[in-house]
C-alpha cells in the first residue's frame, strides 16, 4: 500500500460536518469501500448505496456474502466508502472486477499493492482512504443480524466526513470547471455517466 503524503492531502481534504455528511451520496454515486481487519486489507467497488439519516448521520449499503470486504468488515465492525471520481474509472473498473482474496498469500498480497493505489490514514478506524478520489466517509456498522444475512444491507453510522473542497463546500457538490472530478455513476457492464450542469432553485 503506497501512503499518500500528509501535507499533500490537507491541501484540498477538509473535513465535513455530519449533519451534511448525507449530501456526499444524495446523488447516488458508485463508491469504494475499504476495509481492514489483523493486517489484512481490501478495497472493493459498490453501486448500492444511500444515505439514511442525518443526525446521527447513518448509510446504508450492500455488500455481498461472498467478497473478502464482507469478512473483514464484520470482524472490525467498521469500513469506509471512498467516492471516486471520471478521473478514477479505469481503477474502478479494475478494483471492482477482482477478488481481494484471491490474492491472499501472494506478492502482491492485497489490491492496493496491485493497483499501485495511494492511501492516507483515517482518524477514527483502521480502514485506509483512497488518495485521488472527492470524499470520503468513515463508518461504524450498527449491527442488523437479520438484514445483513437476509438482504447483504448493512447500516452504519458515520464517525467522520471529508471532502475535497474544489468540488465541495458548503455542503454542496460543484463540479465546474473540474471535470475529471466529477463523480461516477455506475449504469452496467462498465458504463458509467458523470453529473452535469446543476439547476438552482
Amino acid at each position: 500500500m503506497m501512503s499518500f503524503n500528509a501535507v499533500e492531502a490537507a491541501s484540498t481534504v477538509q473535513a465535513v460536518a455530519l449533519e451534511k455528511a448525507f449530501r456526499l451520496l444524495n446523488h447516488g454515486p458508485t463508491v469504494l469501500v475499504t476495509s481492514a481487519h489483523h493486517g489484512h486489507s481490501n478495497v472493493m467497488a459498490a453501486a448500492w448505496n444511500m444515505p439514511l439519516d442525518f443526525n446521527p448521520a447513518r448509510v446504508a449499503i450492500v455488500i455481498d456474502k461472498k467478497t473478502f470486504t464482507r469478512d473483514l468488515i464484520e470482524a472490525s465492525g467498521t469500513f469506509a466508502i471512498n467516492i471516486p471520481c471520471r478521473a478514477q474509472a479505469d481503477m474502478v473498473v479494475r478494483v471492482g472486477s477482482s477478488s481481494g482474496r484471491e490474492l491472499l498469500g501472494k506478492s502482491p498480497s492485497n489490491k492496493f499493492e496491485a493497483f499501485d493505489l495511494r492511501t492516507f490514514p483515517t482518524t477514527h478506524i483502521a480502514a485506509p482512504l483512497l488518495a485521488g478520489c472527492v470524499a470520503w466517509l468513515e463508518c461504524r456498522i450498527i449491527p442488523e443480524p437479520h438484514m445483513q444475512q437476509a438482504y447483504d444491507l448493512f447500516i452504519a453510522e458515520v464517525i467522520a466526513a471529508y471532502a475535497d473542497n474544489r468540488v465541495f463546500s458548503e455542503g454542496r457538490w460543484h463540479f465546474d470547471g473540474h471535470d475529471d472530478l466529477r463523480t461516477l455513476h455506475h449504469v452496467a457492464g462498465g458504463f458509467f455517466f458523470t453529473p452535469d450542469t446543476g439547476i438552482s432553485t
